[in-house]
């Protein structure tokens, strides 16, 4: 597997570079954004360690250009800034994943295996149900022959909807398939999330597909 850090602190890159070879990672290596996002874009890489303050570009640039550009390499933030307003903007953005430094190597190394281990299953392809189509390795949404513009986080809410259509998804149920547990739970990323994807998906059309069931969570019928 090959990973890519972005990161500009010369001990981390040192201390990062050495243990994830050690754990048997390939390592590319850049100190600033603006390179962090052209090898996102133009380099294979199984998964990116991202910082957040860097030279050139700032992390939360990076992510939101990738994602935008539709890479879709797993993304884990790995910074100081611990505040869960930042936590919920770099999940908002479409990281996999986010570690606030300090940070324990082996949480580091057992994140990135799992995340790792759920982008290994194998690419169902496009899931359908009524008049929408989702596409999540192509990152395309189409509802009724018209192409809806979503972010990538919401495509992986509406997928997993899609593939458990009918089945009443809890609000934590939501966030360990798609924000991977590493979120408060007492925050309303997923009701905010939910919302969002609402006025895009069902608003600008007469049958409405997500459905609320109080007290349980998030249905898609």
């Amino acid at each position: 597997m090959k990973l890519l850090v972005v990161e500009d602190d010369s001990k981390t890159v040192q201390s990062l570079q050495k243990g994830l070879t050690e754990e048997g990672f390939v390592v590319d290596v850049c100190r600033d954004g603006e390179t962090g996002l052209h090898l996102a874009l133009n380099a294979v890489h199984d998964l990116i360690v991202l910082d957040i303050m860097l030279p050139a570009m700032d992390g939360w640039a990076l992510l939101a250009r990738a994602r935008q550009s539709q890479c879709n390499t797993p993304i884990l933030v790995l910074t100081a800034k611990e505040a869960v307003e930042d936590r919920v903007k770099g999940l908002d953005l479409g990281a996999d994943d986010y570690l606030v430094k300090p940070f324990a190597f082996v949480e580091l190394v057992a994140r990135i295996r799992s995340i790792l281990r759920r982008y290994a299953t194998p690419d169902p392809g496009p899931l359908c149900f009524a008049d929408l189509t989702v596409d999540l390795r192509r990152h395309r949404v189409v509802r009724n022959k018209v192409p809806i513009n979503l972010s990538f986080k919401e495509i992986q809410l509406l997928e997993l909807l899609v593939r458990y259509q009918g089945e009443v998804l809890s609000r934590m149920t939501i966030a360990e398939s798609v924000w991977d547990m590493n979120f408060d739970y007492d925050s309303n990323v997923i009701d905010v999330n939910v919302r969002r994807l609402r006025a895009k998906v069902d608003d600008p059309f007469p049958r409405k597909l997500i459905h609320t069931i109080r007290g349980r969570g998030y249905v898609l019928r």
